[in-house]
């Protein structure tokens, strides 16, 4: 059988880069693998926030600042350490009212705390997010769930997404009547974690969010482009 001249292309649901997608004057197939490994978590990322709102700005700043610094000495208490909390960051901004047919008012102050926590336990979350709602942190931004073993995982998503790739080849060019003769290029995309996340506003049901982490997965996705030479 005469060698194609023509490309044969396997499509994908992701478009080759400009740089792949080159003139290349010998048979080929480009293919796209993908891995994908799904895992129990053991961390979590936990991001609340207090929402102050008050007649000066200084007030504002001050409730912010003293529900933020209750909920680190209840977690200092649990056990998480300081190295394990970010609450550095503050928005403050003036609120007003708009009168019909006149000047805006000023009305206030609103100050926003932000506090990411990273929990090593995830038989911790429940405590953690009582004592938020306690200490006067009204707002759950999200919670991410991952894996300690993160690294390991990334591995895996990568080795089976080549894999893929190579079963993908190989279907199609013995489809094509034709070998696979290695390969020309790779082009890796970076790894993507799928992970469990929720936005909520904490208001009374406290333990229900927390319950519902406790069956949760996570995924780590992989994919790699790879130009395979053909031969007949």
């Amino acid at each position: 059988m005469r060698k194609l001249k023509a490309m044969v292309l396997l499509t994908s649901a992701l478009v080759m880069a400009p740089a792949a997608m080159a003139n290349i004057d010998f048979p080929h197939l480009e293919i796209t693998g993908v891995g994908e490994v799904t895992a129990k978590p053991d961390m979590a990322m936990i991001h609340v926030a207090v929402v102050s709102e008050r007649k000066s700005a200084k007030a504002a700043k001050l409730a912010s600042d003293k529900a933020v610094a209750e909920f680190i000495n209840r977690l200092n208490k649990q056990g998480v350490t300081r190295e394990q909390i970010e609450s550095a960051h503050i928005n403050l901004s003036p609120r007003y009212q708009y009168p019909k047919d006149k000047a805006p008012e000023l009305t206030g102050y609103r100050a926003e705390r932000q506090v990411t926590v990273t929990l090593n336990d995830l038989t911790n979350l429940n405590a953690v997010l009582d004592g938020a709602l306690g200490d006067g942190i009204n707002r759950i931004s999200h919670i991410q769930l991952t894996s300690s073993d993160y690294a390991a995982l990334e591995a895996k998503a990568r080795e089976a997404a080549v894999k893929d790739a190579r079963e993908k080849a190989a279907a199609l060019a013995e489809s094509l009547a034709m070998k696979l003769d290695g390969v020309w290029q790779i082009r890796y995309r970076s790894s993507s974690p799928r992970p469990v996340m929720m936005q909520a506003e904490m208001r009374g049901a406290k333990a229900d969010v927390a319950a519902s982490y406790q069956d949760a997965t996570m995924e780590v996705r992989d994919q790699v482009d790879i130009i395979f030479r053909l031969d007949d």
